[in-house]
This record gives structure tokens, sequence and C-alpha cells, in this order.
């Protein structure tokens, strides 16, 4: 439990230190950089290999982590803690995520609480079942069901490297893609070459590395040319993409503060919706709610402004905004009623009925 804390005592240093140096940290934000999106493809590309197969970490990497849990007393059970951490923070991040969102913009104290609590949370079944020794008696036998079982959980992580470089496409269009494939290609060759030089000679082990030296060669360079490109890619990228057809039956226009202030001037009633293609809650809402017909045909017949506010590449006007909605991420949905008065934040999760019982409310 000892180690459990301690690492997740080291993980909030490290976040709070980078919020200190004014670091834009929360979940999402790592997803609006091209690069970024890049790299986090080839870590789970890589990892779902490993979930079916194709490659193993080495004995002598494992081992490392072996030698240290199997010490004898409290050394052993605080580096267990220490694996365990190591081990199970990534497969939890998607539930710790709004956690670690609130943590974001919460004081030191309460954001260290906060990843104490996770900790603890994390070490409570290791806790009840040393207190409760017949526990152990419900818990799952090892067997080839194991194996299965691990290679089963490739398959949604290799969906997740599909989701990602649909955001990709987004973000930086067709040549983000080919570079990310090209990427992915070099990957898997470096971890083909990994596999097949361990039992090899010592010749074919130094060709393998020369080999492996140029793959990486060509890997660093297909990352600077996509950060280089990035900002071209991206001012390509606004615009570009086909609009939906529900935003262009509303008439949705691309947010901005003097815009929403223009039509407020104008004592219209305006939409807003706060967004990210890497937002999948967003999309889920985007395609229940704002696609509903007879949203739509409410936000025609009330003449009510529909605006766009597209965070899915970096933008400080819109983080602002956010902020300024005590917000730190996406989805937010704001409407104005057109008379000046302070707007009014919807819910997180939009439902037809939300939306048409807060346009005829305001416009009653």
């Amino acid at each position: 439990m000892t180690g459990i804390l301690v690492s997740f005592l080291g993980i909030a240093i490290v976040f709070l230190a980078l919020r200190a140096t004014g670091t834009a940290i929360g979940w999402g934000f790592q997803l609006q950089s091209p690069v970024i999106v890049t790299l986090i493809v080839m870590v789970l590309f890589a990892l779902g290999l490993n979930l079916v197969g194709v490659f193993e970490i080495g004995g002598r990497f494992s081992g490392i982590g072996q030698s240290l849990t199997e010490k004898k007393g409290i050394s052993g059970a605080f580096f267990t803690g220490v694996l365990a951490t190591i081990v199970a923070t990534p497969c939890t991040a998607p539930f710790m995520a709004p956690a670690l969102g609130f943590a974001a913009i919460q004081p030191v104290p309460v954001a260290v609480a906060i990843f104490l609590s996770l900790g603890a949370g994390l070490g409570l079944p290791y806790l009840l079942v040393s207190f409760f020794p017949p526990l152990r008696r419900l818990l799952p036998h090892p067997g080839r069901w194991m194996v299965v079982f691990r290679q089963l959980l490739a398959f949604p992580i290799f969906l997740t490297v599909v989701w990602l470089l649909w955001v990709l496409a987004r973000q930086g269009g067709a040549d983000s893609i080919g570079l990310a494939l090209l990427l992915l290609v070099a990957l898997g060759f470096l971890l083909w070459l990994w596999r097949v030089a361990g039992p090899a000679g010592r010749l074919a082990r130094i060709m393998s590395f020369v080999a492996g030296l140029a793959v990486l060669a060509v890997m660093l360079m297909s990352l600077g040319y996509l950060a280089q490109h990035q900002s071209g890619a991206v001012a390509g990228q606004q615009g570009g993409q086909d609009a939906a057809s529900y935003e262009t039956a509303m008439g949705v226009a691309d947010w901005s503060p003097e815009k929403v202030a223009e039509l407020q001037a104008n004592g219209q009633a305006v939409f807003v919706y706060f967004t990210a293609d890497w937002c999948i809650t967003c999309k889920v809402n985007e395609r229940v709610a704002l696609a509903d017909p007879d949203v739509i045909a409410s936000v025609k017949a009330q003449s009510i402004a529909v605006l766009k506010a597209d965070w899915t590449n970096q933008n400080d006007a819109i983080a602002k905004a956010l902020a300024s909605f005590g917000r730190n991420g996406v989805p937010l949905y704001v409407y104005y009623d057109g008379t000046m008065a302070e707007p009014q934040i919807l819910p997180q999760i939009l439902t037809p009925g939300t939306l048409l019982s807060i346009f005829a409310m305001e416009n009653s």
C-alpha cells in the first residue's frame, strides 16, 4: 500500500510542477497536437502487438521489476506497490479522467489529496485480501484463459488506434495519415527486428542494430516533418472538412467572443457548443441531440444562432472562454437568451428534450 501511495504522490508532484510552469494540463489537451497524437498511436499500436504476442519484453528488462518485488519484508511489499502502480494506472486512465480534470484546477493540497485518494482506491483490493484471507479463494486461478484474455484485450486497443488516426486526419489531413501509417510500418519492422535478433548470431545482431538505427532515423525525420508542418496543416484543415448535415441545416457558424457579443447586442438568442473531434462525448451529443429533426426545426423557427467552438486544435481564445465558465475541457454547452442576461450552462450529456425545453422556455 505504501508503494502505491508513494508512487501516486510522485505522479502528483510531476503533475503540479507542470501546472506551475504554465503547461496546459488536463484531459484532452495532449490530443490537440498531431505529433502527440501520432506518438500515442505508435505506443498503443506497439502495446497491441505485444498483447497478441508479436513480440515480448525481454527477460532482462522484466527481471528488474521481478527482482525488486521478490525482496523479503517491507522493501518487497513497497516495490510490489510501485510496480502495481506502473502497470495499472495506464489501464485505469479513462476512468480517472474526471478526477484528474478536477485536480487540474484545484489548490495544491486538494490536488495532492485527490491523487492520494486514487492511490488508496488502487490499493484497496490488496488491503482487503490481506485482512480477509478467505477472499483469496475468490481470485481466478491462472490458466490458458489468461493468454486468450490478454490477446483479446489487444483489439480494443487497435480500435483506439483507428479512432486516433481519424482524429489525426481531422487535424492534419491526408499527409498526416500517410506519415502516421509509415511510422507504424517502421515501428512494426523495429519490433520484428527485436524479436528475430535475440537468438541470432553476433553478425546478425549487428546488422539488425544498424537497420534499426536507419529505420529509427526515418521515424524521427517523419515526426520532425509533422511537427514542422503542424501549423500549416491545421490552418488548411480549418474550414476544409465537410460540415455535418445538421450544421448546414442550422446554419452553424464559427464561434468567437466578438460574434457572441454582436448577436447579443442585436437581441438574438445564441447557442454555443464547445466541442472537439477527439471528444467522444461531444460527438455522441451532437449526433443524438443537435442532429435531431425537432431540435433543428426549433432552432430555425425561433431564429436561434448556433455557434461552434472547435477545440480540436489548440486555441487560446476557446481555452480562455472555457476557463471563464469554470471548465478546463469539453464538452460545454452555453445558451444566451438574447436579453444580455447571464448565459445558461447546459448539462454535459445532451438530449433533444433538454434542448427543446430550454429553447421553448427562454423564448416563450
